[in-house]
C-alpha cells in the first residue's frame, strides 16, 4: 500500500535530471536509506530499475566471468540469483535449502569454508516463502575466504531490521513498493567501502551499461556527467516515503511490524492453520500459512477479492496451491488490517 503523502509528492512539479534540486533530493534519500539498512556506507543510492534490477546490478558488478558465486538457495528469488549468476558465465554453486527452511550457521559455515567462493549471495527476505535470513554467519565466514556477500532485501528494508554493518554484509539491495510504501520504480542499494574497492579492481569488462555502478556513481556522486534520464516523480516518491519513516522513527516501524505479524500469526493458528515457516525464521512482512486440506487457494482469493476487495497471493514455483502469501508491510501493516484480513479469511475459506 502507497501512502497518502507519497502520491501527494509524485505530483510535485518535475524539474531535470541534472537540476541541483535533483541531486539534494539524492542526498536526503541516501541519508534515510542509511538508518534504514543500518550502514554508514558513503555509496547508498537508489537506482532507476525495480528490485530485479538491484539484483542484477549486484551480480553483473561483482561477479566476474569464472569466479566462484555461491548461493544458499531456498526460494524463487535466491534461484534468479542463481540464473544471473550463470548469465555471467560464473562458476555457480548451489546451497539448497526445502522452500520453508533456512541455512543453519553450521551448514553455511562449512559450505563457504570448503567452496571458498568469490562472492556468496543470500535472500535476507525470501517473498515467496516468508523466511528471514539475517546472514550473520555467512557473512563471517565469506570473510575468512575473503569473498564479499550480497543480501536481497527486497521485503525486508523497512519493515525488519538488517543491521547491515553490525551484520557484515557487503552489498544489499531492495525496492521502493514495499516496506518504503512506495509505488514499484526504483532499487535502493548499498556497497560497503571493501566492495567498491574490489569493484576498482576488477580487471574483466563490464557486461553491463545500465548497470555500470562506476558510472552510476559518477552521475550521482561524481562529476554528475549524464547517464540516464532517471524518474524524477519516483524519487519523489522515495523522498516522502522515508520522511514517514524518519517521522515514525525506524525502531518504532520495526517494532509495529513484528507486533503486527505476531498478531496476524497468531489469528491463523486460531483458525487451524498450520504456518509453512518456524517462529524462528519468518519475516515481519511476509506470511505463508499452508493452504488447509481440501480447500482450493484460488477459490479462496477470489472470495477476497469479490467480497471484501482484498487481494493476497498464492504460492508459486514449489509451493503453488500449497501456501497463501499474505503481504503485512509499510503503510499496511496496522492492527485494523490484521482484523480486516483474519475475519474475511475466515469467512472465505
Amino acid at each position: 500500500m502507497v501512502a497518502p503523502r507519497v502520491y501527494e509528492a509524485m505530483a510535485k512539479p518535475v524539474v531535470g535530471h541534472l537540476d541541483p534540486f535533483f541531486f539534494e533530493i539524492n542526498q536526503e534519500i541516501r541519508t534515510g536509506l542509511q538508518q534504514v539498512f543500518g550502514t554508514a556506507n558513503p555509496f547508498t543510492m537508489a537506482i532507476s530499475a525495480t528490485g530485479s534490477g538491484g539484483m542484477e546490478a549486484s551480480i553483473t558488478n561483482f561477479v566476474e566471468p569464472g569466479s566462484k558465486l555461491l548461493v544458499f538457495a531456498g526460494g524463487f528469488f535466491a534461484d534468479r540469483m542463481v540464473e544471473m549468476g550463470k548469465r555471467q558465465e560464473a562458476e555457480v554453486v548451489r546451497v539448497d535449502k526445502p522452500w520453508g527452511q533456512t541455512v543453519t550457521d553450521a551448514e553455511a559455515t562449512e559450505a563457504i569454508l570448503r567452496e571458498k567462493p568469490h562472492v556468496v549471495a543470500f535472500v535476507h527476505g525470501e517473498t515467496s516463502t516468508g523466511v528471514s535470513t539475517p546472514g550473520h554467519a555467512i557473512c563471517k565466514a565469506a570473510k575468512e575466504v575473503d569473498a564479499l556477500t550480497i543480501a536481497d532485501c527486497v521485503t525486508s528494508l523497512g519493515t525488519m531490521p538488517i543491521n547491515l554493518d553490525a551484520t557484515g554484509i557487503d552489498i544489499a539491495y531492495s525496492c521502493t513498493q514495499k516496506g518504503m510504501s512506495c509505488p514499484p520504480g526504483l532499487s535502493p542499494i548499498t556497497c560497503s567501502p571493501r566492495a567498491l574497492e574490489r569493484l576498482m579492481a576488477r580487471k574483466s569488462a563490464q557486461r553491463t551499461w545500465y548497470f555500470d555502478l562506476k558510472m552510476l556513481a559518477d552521475y550521482y556522486e561524481g562529476s554528475r556527467r549524464y547517464h540516464h534520464t532517471a524518474p524524477i516523480s519516483m524519487f519523489y516518491a522515495l523522498r516522502e516515503g522515508i520522511a514517514l519513516i524518519m517521522e515514525e522513527g525506524v525502531e518504532a516501524r520495526f517494532a509495529r511490524h513484528k507486533t503486527n505479524a505476531a498478531a496476524l500469526t497468531a489469528g491463523f493458528e486460531a483458525m487451524g492453520l498450520e504456518m509453512l515457516v518456524p517462529a524462528a525464521d519468518r519475516m515481519w512482512a511476509l506470511h505463508t500459512p499452508k493452504v488447509p486440506a481440501g480447500v482450493n487457494d484460488l477459490d479462496v482469493r477470489k472470495k477476497l477479492m469479490d467480497n471484501h476487495s482484498i487481494e493476497i497471493q498464492g504460492g508459486f514455483g514449489q509451493l503453488a496451491g500449497q501456501v497463501f502469501r499474505i503481504g503485512l508491510m509499510g503503510e499496511g501493516s496496522q492492527a485494523a488490517n490484521v482484523d480486516l484480513l483474519l475475519g474475511a479469511l475466515r469467512e472465505a475459506i
